[in-house]
C-alpha cells in the first residue's frame, strides 16, 4: 500500500472535485481529468466551480496550495502516472429509459489507453449490476492486454453522497467496497481507509457493491411512491398525510418519506431502471417510476380542479432544478409540470434564482423575477423546488394570484390565506 502514491480521479463533478481535494488533503498526489477545460482551468488555480457545496473551496484551495491537486483533460496520460485511477463519470438513461453509456465508455477507453501493470482501477460511478466486471473490466483488458485481477486490480465502492453536504457525507458515510479478487479488494479498502479516513464495509464481490447502491436509490424511490399514493389517497379523505406520516413514524419501524410534486435528479429517477433493463420488469419498482413521475399530472389536474379551465392562465412554477439548492436539472419535475400545463395551453412561466434568464428559457417557457411588477398577472403559483431564496418569498405583489400549489408543503399556508389567495398542497 505504500507505493500507493498518485491517484487520478476521472470526472469531476459534483462529486468527483470533492472527492479528488480530500484525496488531496490525506496525503496523496492526485490529479484530476476532466472534459471540461474551463473546470480543468478552475481547478489549477486553486479553485472549485461548484456551487453550494459546503468545504469545497477552501479544500480546493488547501490542495493548491500544497501543490498536490492537478487537473488535466488527457485521461490516458493521467492515468499512465498513477497508483489508483478513481471513475466518477454520469452514467444516465436516455428518453426511453435506457442505460446511456457515452460518457463512461469514453473514459474507459483512455483509462485503457493508459493503464499500467499493478494500477488498482475502482469504479464510483453507479452501475447496472456486473458492468464493472463485464463491461468496463473486459474493456480495459481487451484494450490493453492485461488481465483484471492479475495485472491490474479492480473494485467498485459506490458513491453515496448528497449534494450541498457531500463532504460531510464522506467522512461520515461508510465506504462500500467491492473487489474482482481478495487482493483488488484488500487494496481498495485500505486506500479508502487512507484516503478518506473513514470506515469500510468489505463486501464479497463487485456485484454485491454495484447491487447495493442501486438498492439503496430504490428504496426511497418506491418509499416515496408510498407516501406519493397515500397522499393522494388522503385528499380524497379530507386528511392531512403530514399529521399521518408524523403519528406513523412516531411507530419505531416505519419510515414513511414525504410526498412531492415529483422525484427527479441523477439518481433516485434513474437508478430503477438498472434494475428494471436488466429483468426486474414488474413489481413495486416499476409501478413506484408510474406513481412518482405522474405527480406532476396529478398537480396540473388539482389545480385546474380549483380555479377551472387553465388555456391561457397565467402559471408560474418556482424552481426549475430538481431539487432546492441544486443547479441542475435532470429529471426535474419542473419539466414535467411544463409539458402538462402547456398540454392544458397555459401560459408556463418558470423563476429560480440559480439559473440565468437564457438557461430558463432554453426549456421553452418564460423567464421572470419574481420581484418584478409582472407577478400581478400571475394566475397560479406551483412551488417545486424549495430554495433558500424561497423561504422569504412573500406572496403580496401577487395580487391576481388565485391559487399556491406547494408541491414540497413547506410554504406558510395561513400568511397565504391571509392573502385571500387558496392554498393546495400534496396530500393537505
Amino acid at each position: 500500500m505504500n507505493n500507493l502514491k498518485t491517484v487520478t480521479v476521472v470526472g469531476l463533478g459534483k462529486i468527483g472535485l470533492p472527492l479528488a481535494a480530500v484525496f488531496a488533503n490525506n496525503g496523496f498526489e492526485v490529479i484530476g481529468v476532466d472534459i471540461n477545460e474551463e473546470v480543468v482551468r478552475h481547478v489549477n488555480q486553486g479553485k472549485s466551480h461548484l456551487l453550494n457545496e459546503p468545504g469545497i473551496d477552501q479544500l480546493v484551495k488547501d490542495a493548491y496550495k500544497k501543490n498536490s491537486l492537478k487537473a488535466t483533460t488527457n485521461t490516458a496520460q493521467a492515468v499512465r502516472k498513477s497508483d489508483v485511477v478513481v471513475v466518477i463519470v454520469p452514467v444516465l438513461i436516455d428518453e426511453n429509459d435506457q442505460v446511456d453509456y457515452q460518457y463512461i465508455d469514453r473514459a474507459v477507453l483512455e483509462i485503457a489507453r493508459g493503464i499500467q501493470k499493478g494500477t488498482l482501477v475502482i469504479f464510483e460511478t453507479t452501475v447496472p449490476t456486473g458492468d464493472t466486471r463485464n463491461r468496463f473490466g473486459k474493456k480495459i483488458e481487451e484494450i490493453s492486454g492485461l488481465k483484471m485481477g492479475v495485472d491490474f486490480y479492480l473494485a467498485y465502492s459506490p458513491e453515496r453522497v448528497y449534494s450541498n453536504r457531500i463532504l460531510q457525507d464522506l467522512k461520515n458515510y461508510p465506504k462500500i467496497v467491492g473487489g474482482i479478487n481478495k487482493e483488488s479488494l484488500e487494496l481498495a479498502a485500505t486506500f479508502y481507509k487512507k484516503a478518506l479516513n473513514g470506515s469500510v464495509i468489505n463486501v464479497k464481490n463487485l456485484e454485491t457493491a454495484e447491487f447495493a447502491k442501486v438498492a439503496e436509490s430504490v428504496y426511497r424511490d418506491v418509499n416515496i411512491a408510498l407516501a406519493n399514493e397515500l397522499a393522494m389517497f388522503a385528499d380524497q379523505h379530507n386528511v392531512n398525510i403530514l399529521d399521518v406520516i408524523q403519528a406513523g413514524n412516531s411507530q419505531p419501524f416505519c419510515h414513511l418519506h414525504h410526498p412531492g410534486v415529483g422525484v427527479g435528479g441523477h439518481c433516485i429517477p434513474v437508478y430503477p431502471y438498472f434494475f428494471i433493463n436488466r429483468g426486474l420488469k414488474e413489481g413495486l419498482i416499476t409501478k413506484a417510476r408510474e406513481i412518482n413521475d405522474q405527480m406532476a399530472k396529478y398537480a396540473v389536474d388539482v389545480i385546474e380542479e380549483e380555479v377551472g379551465s387553465l388555456e391561457n392562465q397565467n402559471i408560474l412554477i418556482l424552481g426549475l432544478a430538481f431539487r432546492e439548492n441544486v443547479k441542475e436539472t435532470t429529471k426535474s419535475s419542473t419539466l414535467l409540470l411544463i409539458e402538462n400545463f402547456k398540454q392544458k395551453k397555459a401560459n408556463v412561466f418558470v423563476h429560480d434564482p440559480l439559473f440565468t434568464d437564457k438557461e430558463i428559457a432554453s426549456f421553452g417557457v418564460i423567464p421572470i423575477s419574481v420581484d418584478h411588477q409582472i407577478v400581478k398577472t400571475i394566475d397560479v403559483v406551483v412551488l417545486q423546488a424549495y430554495h433558500d431564496r424561497y423561504k422569504h418569498l412573500t406572496f403580496d405583489p401577487f395580487t391576481n394570484c388565485k391559487l399556491v400549489f406547494d408541491g414540497r408543503n413547506v410554504l406558510p399556508r395561513e400568511q397565504i390565506e391571509s392573502l385571500g389567495i387558496r392554498y393546495k398542497g400534496v396530500g393537505l
